[in-house]
């Protein structure tokens, strides 16, 4: 599996694993505010708590792929016409800051998602975990952990997928009906 999908079983993963998170949360609003001004409003020290998590958390490292994901993307289009290639390097290298801003675009947004999801309190448990040394071993892990459980899902699902197919085939078989 590839260290984006690790990334992304990451940012499903991060969170739900913290001890802080069996407090109760704050119901989530009603109608979503991502990308509008017309959402819910949070001080700045709770949007600066929200943004603390999920930097602090490791979830901000599966953005740092995807930018990059993007210009690869671009390159690989781009390979049939290889007198563009040196133009092309030029341009996403010079477009490298706004590529940024984009990033930071996604970090405000997800720390608004955090607001959105906890209190300040639950957002000031939260960061004085990963502010502890357990919470800083926990992020540091969390890359390995998620290659690993990433490597160990693919084996499970191939077992558990073969497994069925020969349960289905055999129940079929007792109602007469035979699958290939």
């Amino acid at each position: 599996m590839s260290r984006l999908l690790a990334a992304v079983l990451g940012l499903a993963l991060a969170v739900p694993c913290l001890p802080a998170l069996a407090q109760a949360r704050k119901p989530a609003p009603s109608t979503p505010a991502a990308n509008t001004n017309t959402g819910p409003t949070y001080s700045a020290n709770h949007l600066a708590l929200a943004r603390e998590v999920m930097l602090s958390s490791g979830i901000a490292r599966s953005f740092d792929a995807i930018i990059p994901s993007f210009a690869d993307q671009i390159r690989k289009q781009a390979v049939t016409r290889p007198e563009i290639q040196k133009d092309l390097d030029q341009v996403l290298v010079a477009l490298q800051p706004e590529m940024e801003l984009q990033k930071q675009r996604m970090i405000d947004i997800a720390a608004k998602t955090y607001a959105a999801k906890f209190s300040e309190a639950e957002l000031t448990d939260i960061a004085n975990f990963f502010r502890s040394p357990a919470g800083k071993r926990y992020v540091e892990m969390q890359p390995a952990l998620l290659d690993e459980m990433v490597r160990a899902m693919q084996g499970w699902t191939e077992e558990v997928s073969e497994y069925i197919m020969i349960r289905v085939r055999a129940e079929m078989g007792k109602r007469g009906i035979q699958l290939q």
